[in-house]
């Protein structure tokens, strides 16, 4: 039995210390209680303050940023409001431009033709004007040489010259008369032969 007291004696001290490892002495607890105070009112009178006002400053600043993001914000969506606004206004003043220039495109063609054609009148009214004058002096020309060539032989033929002048040219324009009215009815004449072949 002696084992078993001893067993007994070791079982009651480890029971003791135990109870002593669980439960502080006196003295400890009050030393510790009163370094916690110490700290506490460290904490609460030195730091508490200072992180309070980093935490404050912080947030302030965070609010602040947040409020400068809002407005930065606000200002990109109303310059983005006015620049679809002036775009829109862009294209329709492209639209309006391109417009006009297609009138004035067809006004210039327009005027372009009217131009031309009353240039291509001009110049055919003086190119009939001058082939007219030309064909009256070549006529006149031709008169001349005509008459003065009957006249010549006339003279040979009838064996007199013929020097008044007045009944050189009653003589000429006889003879004309005669040569255009020949000439006349040689085309109709021609005509007919060849609508009776």
């Amino acid at each position: 039995m002696r084992g078993s007291e001893m067993l007994l004696a070791v079982a009651e001290e480890g029971e003791e210390s135990t109870r002593e490892l669980l439960v502080p002495a006196t003295n400890e607890l009050v030393w510790g209680t009163v370094a916690f105070v110490v700290f506490a009112l460290f904490m609460a009178k030195y730091v508490m303050p200072i992180a309070r006002r980093t935490l404050a400053e912080r947030t302030a600043g965070i609010e602040g940023k947040l409020a400068q993001a809002e407005k930065d914000r606000a200002e990109a969506q109303a310059l983005l409001k006015q620049y679809q606004a002036q775009l829109a206004e862009a294209r329709e003043e492209a639209g309006r431009i391109r417009t006009e220039a297609q009138a004035q495109r067809a006004e210039i063609v327009e005027e372009a033709r009217v131009e031309a054609r009353t240039e291509a009148t001009r110049i055919t009214e003086s190119a009939s004007a001058q082939i007219a004058a030309e064909r009256q002096q070549a006529l006149a020309e031709l008169r001349r040489e005509v008459g003065a060539l009957a006249v010549d032989l006339a003279g040979r033929i009838v064996g007199e010259s013929l020097q008044d002048e007045a009944r050189q040219r009653g003589t000429v324009d006889r003879y004309l008369a005669e040569l255009e009215a020949t000439a006349a009815r040689t085309p109709e004449t021609s005509g007919t032969q060849g609508s009776g072949a």
